[in-house]
């Protein structure tokens, strides 16, 4: 899915285990369409543990009026661990935006899909020195290889989430928007 070719309405799902930050990415990734104008549902599930249960966001965000709030066909799947990937991928629309975190997820199918397999948490670690921003580095790398949402958009909202992680967070956003624009080679070579 490029960004000319994106559709009026788009779903996302967000993926992976219970602190990994995926509700709150899910939260940002809303607040930014609701900036920008757009119309936005946004919803979550989680696991019965809050550490390591999986956990899942769903956003919409549309040009028109949502009928419907809950993801069932996505545009974009982001999944940070094999058992989200292993429950969600067979629901990704077949030109749909597949975001992996390799560091989770070993086994996966190169298939007709924009597929993007990166060491997300890895790289947090290494140039952040935390997991903790994995969830925005995810998030800022599908917003760049979507356009869903602007990037002016994406940056207010996560100013605005926690002002007092918002220097950070925003270095995690820098930091997945150079990984996007240096990601030129498809998955199949990255593996």
């Amino acid at each position: 899915m490029s960004k000319s070719e994106k559709p009026q309405k788009l779903e996302v799902r967000l993926s992976g285990s219970g602190g990994q930050g995926l509700l709150t990415a899910g939260l940002i990734l809303s607040q930014a369409g609701a900036l920008q104008g757009l119309n936005v549902t946004q919803t979550q599930s989680y696991g019965a543990a809050s550490r390591g249960g999986s956990s899942r966001s769903d956003v919409i965000i549309s040009d028109e009026p949502i009928f419907y709030p809950e993801a069932t066909r996505f545009d974009a799947l982001v999944a940070l661990t094999q058992e989200s990937y292993d429950k969600f991928n067979p629901n990704l629309r077949e030109e749909g935006v597949l975001i992996i975190d390799t560091v989770f997820v070993k086994n996966y199918t190169i298939s007709s899909q924009d597929i993007y397999a990166l060491p997300f948490t890895q790289i947090a670690m290494e140039k952040l020195g935390t997991s903790l921003f994995t969830n925005i580095i995810a998030l800022s790398f599908l917003v760049k290889v979507t356009g869903i949402v602007t990037d002016k958009y994406l940056k207010e909202a996560i100013k605005d989430f926690k002002p007092e992680f918002a220097e950070s967070n925003i270095k995690a956003m820098k930091l997945a928007f150079k990984l996007a624009e240096e990601y030129d080679q498809p998955a199949q070579e990255k593996l």
